[in-house]
């Protein structure tokens, strides 16, 4: 009796220590780790990261973490790992380094956000209203009006606000300006930042100041101030190819993700290869954001809200289930 006593107390002692065994191995397989969103400095990059995140965050239970910066940085974290969603990739803006990722794999794009945007030249429509400028603006006469946008570190040229310091358009625009001979009426200034190029041109506009620059859609700051496009020749691809010298054409602003979130996270790839949004949608939410003082969380409930038809075809129903219930 004694010996089967020792032998139950024996076997019923393997058994809970299987089991235990099992149960930490099932903990430590099934917690997931934290989620890193690449979080770049304007605004419809963050609205995006975080309409995402409130949706892997309450729909899928992700720890959801954010790196802030500027392209440059925040593409590198993509390709080391330190980053794993950047859910606005301006890939003509970045193509040299786009390409070397792609092909080296360490970054995987997973598709469009949005496909429908705009990039180009601007000046303020009140320099056209006051008479400073004709309402025919265009690459074709704007060098005969240098000296409104006169460079205060070299008044012997105008200063045109270009593309932010690291991104394919800086060259673009630089061979453009070639093209059109503006080169010999304007400096190219080259801010550092999104947010420095935007206040470059906030603070002259609400200044009633002279502001000639590159700007792009989808941006709160287009839905604002009412700003004037200076015309280009009409896209072609092999002017386009040869030497820039038209309209810019729409960009793929693409969704990527470090090389190895397709492995470790299956279930948000799938999500997010099914995330599709437009520039109308974009800017409905960056005008929320900027009307309302509003965060850029508060913009992302507002999409989720306002666009549930749409974002309800990117998740399966039990998600959709407990995003909705997580919802204000």
């Amino acid at each position: 009796m004694i010996k089967k006593r020792k032998l139950f107390s024996s076997l019923f002692t393997v058994v809970l220590c299987v089991i235990l065994a099992l149960v930490s191995v099932t903990g430590c397989t099934t917690k997931k780790e934290p989620l890193t969103f690449a979080d770049l400095d304007w605004d419809s990059a963050q609205v995006h990261n975080r309409i995402a995140a409130f949706i892997l965050e309450h729909g899928y239970g992700y720890e959801i973490n954010y790196n802030f910066g500027s392209t440059v940085p925040m593409f590198v974290g993509l390709t080391d790992g330190s980053n794993d969603i950047s859910m606005e990739i301006w890939v003509e803006n970045q193509q040299e380094a786009y390409d070397e990722a792609i092909a080296e794999g360490t970054v995987v794009d997973l598709g469009g956000n949005y496909l429908d945007n705009w990039q180009g030249f601007l000046v303020p429509t009140y320099m056209i209203e006051d008479g400073d400028l004709p309402a025919d603006i265009s690459v074709d006469n704007i060098s005969d009006y240098w000296e409104l946008f006169q460079d205060p570190e070299d008044p012997t040229k105008g200063r045109f606000y270009s593309c932010i310091a690291g991104w394919q358009c800086e060259l673009i625009n630089e061979e453009k300006f070639g093209v059109y001979g503006l080169d010999e009426y304007f400096n190219i200034f080259l801010p550092g930042t999104g947010a420095a190029l935007l206040t470059s041109m906030v603070s002259a506009y609400e200044s009633h100041e002279p502001w000639f620059g590159y700007y792009r859609s989808p941006t709160p700051a287009l839905g604002l101030y009412d700003m004037t496009v200076v015309a280009e020749p009409a896209y072609d691809e092999a002017v386009w190819e040869a030497n820039h010298g038209c309209s810019y054409p729409a960009v793929n602003v693409n969704i990527c993700v470090t090389a190895s979130l397709p492995d470790r996270a299956p279930e948000v790839v799938e999500f997010l290869e099914k995330y599709d949004t437009s520039a109308a949608m974009t800017n409905a939410a960056l005008a929320f954001m900027e009307s309302n003082e509003a965060t850029a969380e508060e913009a992302a409930v507002f999409f989720l809200q306002e666009y549930e038809s749409v974002w309800t075809q990117w998740v399966p129903s039990d998600i959709v289930d407990k995003v909705k219930e997580a919802l204000p």
